[in-house]
């Protein structure tokens, strides 16, 4: 049987906030102490969520020895840093997506996950969600024959303040590393990783990219047609279409979504069911690895993390979309 886990959060703008929500309906989950950068914020979100601790400051958080994993929270551009100061400490991490912001880092953190044998996973939610496991039995089943392409798009229009974190480059900002990361991570799932990546973006004003197109090339003859923006809202759905038939995820496809398959032009519901609001089924699976005494996820493993980041290196590369202050220590 399961014990009960006691949860640190590191970082508490609005992803926290849904994290701490999905915990919620996770018996075995407790969330017992929060830090941000000031202390009246981590006493309000404490506050709001009945946490027995609350930290002003993120290195805090680690002189709490009865907190059994932190999930971080933080812009995408602290990430690394972050997550090599919970693993430096012992604690084991499930870190929000992306991992880091290039493959030097998350090369970096899944090197010190292995050499202190400390569990560390990517919290990229989508990858734990019952539709996408449907989704994938669906195809292994064969029911819509060999896959031949995928077409997935995430486009909002976002908050246009260059000092939030959308358009702000020092936070990692731009539709790639946020929102077209989803689509990416679905090829990835589906098809593996591409044997050819050709990808263009659009760079706005405050430097980072605004809207962003990119193909994958298989050398099976796939093709997977992807597209993120932070300045254009899109469906939002993904279409996985095989040799006998389709699956349409439906908007929006990275979250508990409809699901269903299009046979001879008939198309059928096969909605799996769902609880919580979906980050809770990333916190069941870390909690099932750190029983089982795995050091990776099941569903995210390190494998899986370090080709994402890979696909996601070579269309900035493709695009010269850059983030000096991590990039430069490559």
């Amino acid at each position: 049987m399961m014990r009960n886990y006691r949860w640190g959060i590191v970082g508490l703008g609005w992803i926290a906030e849904k994290f701490a929500e999905g915990l919620q309906v996770l018996p075995d989950a407790q969330l017992y102490a929060v830090a941000s950068r000031t202390q009246v914020k981590a006493d309000d979100f404490a506050s709001r969520y009945k946490v027995p601790y609350a930290y002003g400051s993120y290195r805090n958080i680690l002189n709490n020895r009865s907190i059994d994993i932190i999930y971080i929270a933080t812009p995408h551009t602290l990430h690394y840093e972050n997550t090599m100061m919970c693993l430096d400490a012992g604690f084991p991490v499930l870190c929000e997506k992306p991992f880091a912001v290039n493959s030097f880092e998350v090369n970096k953190m899944i090197n010190k996950s292995k050499e202190s044998g400390i569990f560390l996973m990517e919290a990229m939610w989508t990858a734990f969600l019952p539709s996408v496991k449907k989704v994938k039995g669906i195809i292994s089943e064969g029911l819509i024959g060999k896959v031949e392409f995928i077409r997935a798009d995430f486009g909002i229009r976002a908050d246009n303040n260059p000092k939030k974190r959308w358009f702000n480059k020092d936070l990692g900002g731009g539709s790639l590393l946020d929102a077209g990361i989803y689509p990416a991570y679905l090829a990835l799932e589906i098809l593996g990783m591409p044997d050819n990546i050709n990808a263009l973006a659009s760079i706005g004003p405050t430097g980072v990219d605004e809207n962003c197109g990119f193909i994958f090339q298989y050398k099976r003859g796939e093709i997977a047609s992807l597209y993120s923006s932070i300045i254009a809202k899109t469906g939002i759905d993904a279409m996985i279409t095989g040799s006998k038939g389709s699956i349409h995820i439906h908007s929006n496809f990275f979250m508990p979504a409809s699901v269903s398959v299009i046979l001879d032009e008939t198309e059928k519901d096969i909605t799996p069911e769902y609880i919580g609001n979906g980050y809770n089924y990333e916190a069941a699976e870390a909690m099932e690895c750190l029983d089982k005494g795995f050091t990776e996820g099941i569903s995210m493993n390190h494998e899986k993390s370090m080709m994402l980041i890979k696909i996601l290196d070579e269309i900035r590369k493709k695009c010269n979309i850059r983030y000096p202050k991590h990039d430069d220590k490559e």
